[in-house]
């Protein structure tokens, strides 16, 4: 249990939230949402003690332990990686040191006897005989294998690091728990492990994350900080973001009666209820919408882009076809290979493969960037396409101001139409100005967009389109591409993002491709699917 009392923090001027009086209680998972800038880690790190507030103060049960999720991958280099994560639990971790440095005395006193006798009995109480081999338990859960568990943490591949902080953070079930961005680098197998994890928790957590279907899984409660505010709703992010654009949709229409607005709110609460109780997820079982009512419902005063792609024609018949298509890496390793298939008018495509690095050099191979490849494609001939690149800082080695970096995009260069591009992505009055080589990773991402946009194009190539984008923009993306009448191939860690665009699943293998028609959450959970994984990759 975590309480927080009159809690606010300021930087210089800026506030950032004030007035927060909350309680975290145990069973009961907190998504934390907010703006980008608008404090969701730095409330984190006010609760884990490595921020002072401004004012207030922080309470947690008695004799409470607390477990942070800290994003230092160079931290414990030269640990094992079982220490690492044993170490988690300090409290357990000072108790065994202290009664083996007992054991080493030469001059081992009666007093020494007694105090290694408490020692002893805290250590079990805490679960000290089995440590070891539940930290084990926690690494293969998290994908690392046994012959890694007594390797020193630097030698790790950087993903393997993450997933060993995540052990260490959810070592000895701590009574409170903060994670923030858990999901960064995990392979979909992994996130889902931590999400039945996390379901099943019986203590406090807390997590920020940009992943919808993670906070959708995990979340009984959503703390929404918004424009200095604090507030705690009932609910996962899918319930408080459709709710908020109900309340938004009602607040505009002044006309409608109070009543008639109650009623309305009322249907949506028990229709949304209905939806989570038949659903797969695990927060089904958590019982998350007990507490909801209609008093929670509000509009949220965040703004979203307005993405808008208006395709210059319709697509033909023949979209792409791929024949026989191979790429191998300079030091021989084969990314894909005996690639074959046809893009089909209506397709949404999503590809995946157990390498993240197949879907880039397919999309930079497709899109006429790499010429290092055997096989073939060809585009048909109504066909315009964009595309948004894993990379894009060849796009921003420049002085250019936004309206001229976009400007270099678009047939109409009046200022009034750049501006109005410009403002559709949030950049608005004296932002118009800024130059583009100093933007942040997420400007970046909303100026790709905005070319994309200029280009009318009928095919959206994508590679990782979520990536630095807050949930807004996100959210927004999403929601265009699904009313998307072109076709899209697309690669995302965005589980959410895929399930919902995406009608076929391409996954690329050294061995061909496993070539589905069907959603991507199907795809996770097809039997058949895993059955030709086996093979495919062995």
């Amino acid at each position: 249990m975590i309480s927080v009392n009159n809690l606010a923090i300021q930087f210089g001027k800026r506030v950032l939230f004030s007035d927060v009086n909350l309680k975290f209680t145990a069973g009961n998972c907190y998504g934390i949402i907010g703006a980008n800038g608008a404090g969701k880690s730095t409330l984190l790190r006010i609760l884990s003690g490595d921020l002072d507030p401004t004012r207030g103060t922080i309470v947690f049960g008695p004799g409470e332990r607390l477990s942070v999720l800290r994003q230092d991958h160079f931290e414990y280099d030269e640990l094992s990686v079982i220490e690492t994560v044993m170490r988690g639990n300090e409290i357990l971790w000072k108790i065994s040191e202290e009664k083996d440095a007992i054991y080493l005395k030469e001059d081992f006193s009666e007093a020494d006897g007694i105090r290694a006798s408490e020692l002893e009995e805290q250590f079990g109480e805490l679960g000290g005989w089995t440590a070891e081999s539940d930290a084990a338990t926690l690494l293969s859960g998290l994908g690392i294998g046994e012959k890694n568990h007594y390797s020193q943490m630097k030698s790790l591949s950087g993903k393997e690091k993450v997933k060993a902080l995540l052990a260490r953070a959810l070592f000895g079930k701590p009574d409170n728990l903060l994670l923030d961005e858990p999901t960064n680098d995990l392979d979909v197998q992994t996130v889902i492990w931590l999400e039945n994890y996390l379901a099943n928790y019986e203590n406090t957590a807390l997590v920020v994350s940009h992943d919808r279907h993670f906070l959708d899984a995990v979340s009984t409660y959503t703390v929404d900080i918004d424009f200095g505010r604090v507030k705690l709703f009932a609910g996962n992010y899918s319930f408080w973001y459709e709710s908020s654009q109900l309340a938004l949709r009602q607040q505009q229409m002044q006309s409608k009666k109070a009543d008639e607005k109650r009623k309305e709110l009322e249907e949506f609460i028990r229709r949304f209820s209905a939806n989570v109780a038949k659903s797969k997820q695990a927060t089904s079982r958590r019982k998350m919408l007990e507490k909801l009512n209609v008093e929670e419902i509000e509009p949220s005063t965040r703004k979203y882009p307005g993405i808008i792609f208006t395709p210059e024609r319709e697509p033909g018949n023949m979209v792409l076809e791929i024949s026989n298509l191979e790429k191998k890496l300079d030091n021989g390793t084969t990314l894909f290979s005996g690639i074959t298939f046809n893009v089909e008018k209506s397709d949404k495509i999503a590809f995946v493969s157990r390498d993240a690095r197949a879907m880039t050099a397919f999309f930079e191979i497709i899109n006429g960037n790499d010429s290092n490849f055997a096989g073939a494609y060809n585009w048909g001939v109504t066909i315009t396409s964009a595309y948004l690149p894993l990379d894009n800082s060849a796009f921003f080695n420049s002085d250019l101001n936004l309206l001229d970096w976009v400007a270099q995009f678009s047939s109409d260069t009046l200022e009034s139409t750049l501006r109005s591009y410009l403002g559709k992505m949030l950049f608005s009055g004296e932002e118009v100005y800024k130059k583009s080589r100093v933007l942040s990773g997420g400007e970046k991402m909303r100026c790709m967009i905005i070319r994309m946009m200029l280009a009318n194009a009928n095919v959206m190539v994508l590679d990782s389109p979520v990536n630095h984008l807050d949930l807004e923009s996100i959210q927004a993306f999403n929601n265009t591409l699904t009313a998307f009448k072109g076709n899209i191939l697309l690669a995302s860690h965005d589980r959410e993002f895929m399930d919902t665009v995406c009608n076929r699943i391409i996954e690329l293998t050294p061995n061909g491709i496993i070539d589905k028609q069907m959603t991507f959450d199907e795809y996770i959970d097809s039997e058949d699917v895993k059955a030709a994984q086996e093979r495919m990759y062995s």
